[in-house]
């Protein structure tokens, strides 16, 4: 019921997005695109980065081996979809030049494949005697012996970007607008107006849609890891080195970590040609649902949603009104008669109650949500129920203000 209602929120904010931009440029055309038509996927490393070092392998090419078996797969089973990829050969690329072949390209997903990797085990396997000279005297001092082995760390990882990057992922969808909206540089330069409320609001709400998408595609992915006997680690958010390129792709965006190529026993399966056929699978498999899904809320959406409109007044200017699609009282979807904006505030493990000091100088409901992140139980807290965007846009300010700098504007 969970990930329902993420799909109607999600997909809503997406398809009313992309039919005004669209409608705008054929007025004449109902017909509407199935929502994946590009994947990229990116073989982490290469060239002179080897990336994680195993025994007798490097990261760079197990990640290539298995992002060219993804690849193929894809090409076979989804031939309507085009495959990207940021290498097919032991080449090395920064992350800055990933992320443009993905948004060169108007991906709709990022796969980014990469292996995991721990520092060996050190333990004491004896003890030596040493003497020091104290004075004149020499002192007999016992020092341990120690032996290094191997890390006995295993399973796989799915990441996703973290919240503390959703400026960076905004920045993102901003500046690949054209990509994203699919509209020509001249309108998109007029839509995109840093200055414009609307423009804020419907950039947050892309990023946020982005952000759940990536998190359904991550769960899915370990899914199937565990189908098939692999330990997961779960479906985590990142904020670390070499994670910066999920944040730069203008589109759902995930790191899969495959396995520990420090550990003796995973580097063989890395390496084998059955292990790196079964983790493509496994991808592949995973993909298939996300898009599946996406298909069945497409295709229950084949007629334009009825609020998506283009405001032509001049104290208006080129802007759209986002249409958001919320449950009802007996879970059913539907599409309200007046469009709200929240705020989100913060996620905590902090257990607020109404009232609280923090939200003292909030004037307002604040609600709060019991989620489970990283199996971790948490509380994310909404302010209010805003009817215009310049009413949310200034609720949002004043929040940042009072310290709540990870605030943003999400759809009631």
């Amino acid at each position: 019921m969970r990930w329902n209602r993420f799909w109607i929120l999600g997909l809503g904010t997406l398809f009313t997005c992309t039919f005004f931009i669209q409608a705008k440029n054929n007025p004449d055309s109902p017909k509407q695109d199935r929502p994946i038509k590009t994947i990229v996927i990116d073989a982490g490393h290469g060239g002179e980065d080897p990336g994680a070092r195993g025994s007798y392998s490097t990261e760079k090419q197990v990640t290539l081996d298995v992002a060219l078996k993804l690849g193929k797969i894809l090409e076979e089973n989804m031939p309507d979809v085009k495959v990207v990829y940021t290498r097919k050969s032991d080449r090395f690329d920064d992350v800055r030049r990933k992320a443009q072949i993905a948004n060169d390209n108007k991906g709709e997903l990022f796969v980014s494949i990469h292996c995991n990797s721990t520092s060996k085990i050190r333990k004491v396997t004896g003890y030596k005697t040493v003497y020091h000279k104290k004075g004149k005297k020499k002192v007999a001092v016992k020092q341990p012996i120690y032996a290094y082995y191997p890390s006995n760390a295993k399973g796989t990882e799915t990441y996703i970007w973290a919240t503390s990057k959703n400026n960076a992922k905004m920045e993102s969808l901003k500046q690949n607008s054209v990509i994203v909206l699919d509209a020509n540089s001249e309108e998109t330069k007029q839509l995109m107006d840093d200055t414009d409320p609307e423009t804020f609001i419907l950039l947050n709400t892309l990023r946020n849609a982005y952000f759940d998408q990536s998190l359904r595609l991550s769960t899915l992915i370990e899914d199937e890891f565990t189908k098939v006997g692999r330990i997961s680690r779960g479906a985590r958010q990142r904020n670390e080195k070499g994670i910066w390129v999920l944040s730069a792709t203008a589109m759902p965006s995930v790191l899969v970590e495959l396995g520990f190529i420090s550990n003796p026993e995973e580097e063989d399966y890395l390496n084998s040609d059955n292990g790196q056929q079964e983790l493509a699978n496994c991808i592949y498999k995973a993909i298939k649902r996300y898009r599946e899904e996406l298909d069945r809320f497409t295709n229950n959406r084949n007629t334009p949603p009825s609020t998506t409109k283009i405001s032509t007044s001049k104290q208006h200017k080129n802007t759209t009104a986002i249409a958001k699609t919320t449950k009802t009282r007996d879970g059913k979807s539907g599409t309200p008669q007046n469009d709200t904006y929240c705020v989100q505030l913060l996620i905590s493990d902090k257990l607020y109650k109404p009232g609280a000091p923090i939200f003292r100088e909030l004037h307002g409901a604040i609600n709060r949500t019991p989620i489970v992140m990283n199996k971790k139980k948490l509380h994310k807290y909404i302010w209010g129920h805003f009817k215009t965007d310049e009413q949310a846009s200034s609720a949002l300010r004043k929040a940042r203000k009072l310290g709540f700098k990870d605030a943003f504007v999400t759809a009631c």
